[in-house]
């Protein structure tokens, strides 16, 4: 059986029926007369019960004149686009093992949404401190790294680039953090411990010691 004509209609006028009765419980006139409400028709709202909405289900029209504004809509959207790929990018990360300190200092989140996020996603519990990369690894991270630097904007590493570089080179993000906040701080991520001050050089800065020290 079909469903009856009108059924839009009659939904949608509940909706702002109801919109205006809060409106109006609440005293927002400017609500209301934005929605065309003035006098006589906020007098007749106030009259309006339960069963009165209940019967707007048999309507077949409705009394309304709906516009879109395209000055909120677009700005609307584009926000709930961010809202979802920043969720999406949250998950993504949290599957990946990201610390605690990673995503809080990112995204804000605090240490009962970060368990509830690794709890919802299967991720198995962080045991003992992560391994220091070992000096292959640091120099792939240190380029990887690096590259993404020479795109920041003045914001730092953008949270995307964290799982690219992950992806990448197939470390940790919990080394690729630590190694991160070295080179915002400090310039140097080379030197995944303290090691000699040459070690702890780039790669292109000890390569040309060295062939300065040949040539001599």
């Amino acid at each position: 059986m079909s469903a009856p004509a009108g059924t839009k209609e009659s939904e949608l006028v509940m909706a702002v029926m109801l919109y205006a009765i809060r409106c109006l419980s609440e005293n927002d006139q400017h609500a209301l007369r934005n929605m065309n409400f003035g006098p006589e028709e906020v007098a007749a709202l106030r009259e309006l019960n339960l069963a009165d909405l209940y019967r707007v289900g048999s309507l077949q029209a409705h009394c309304l004149d709906i516009r879109l504004d395209r000055d909120v809509y677009w700005p609307m959207l584009a926000h709930l686009r961010r809202e979802r790929e920043s969720e999406e990018l949250q998950r993504d990360l949290i599957q990946a093992d990201a610390p605690l300190e990673m995503m809080r200092s990112l995204f804000g989140v605090g240490s009962r949404e970060y368990t509830r996020l690794r709890r919802m996603l299967a991720v198995e519990p962080a045991v003992g401190r992560p391994p220091e990369p070992d000096e292959a690894m640091a120099h792939r991270l240190w380029h990887a790294l690096s590259a993404q630097l020479e795109t920041d904007s003045g914001d730092g590493i953008d949270p995307s680039a964290y799982l690219a570089v992950h992806r990448e080179t197939g470390a940790s993000l919990r080394a690729i953090w630590n190694l991160a906040q070295r080179l915002l701080e400090y310039g140097d991520v080379y030197a995944p411990t303290e090691q000699s001050s040459a070690a702890a050089k780039p790669p292109n800065e000890k390569s040309s010691g060295q062939h300065s020290a040949a040539g001599g």
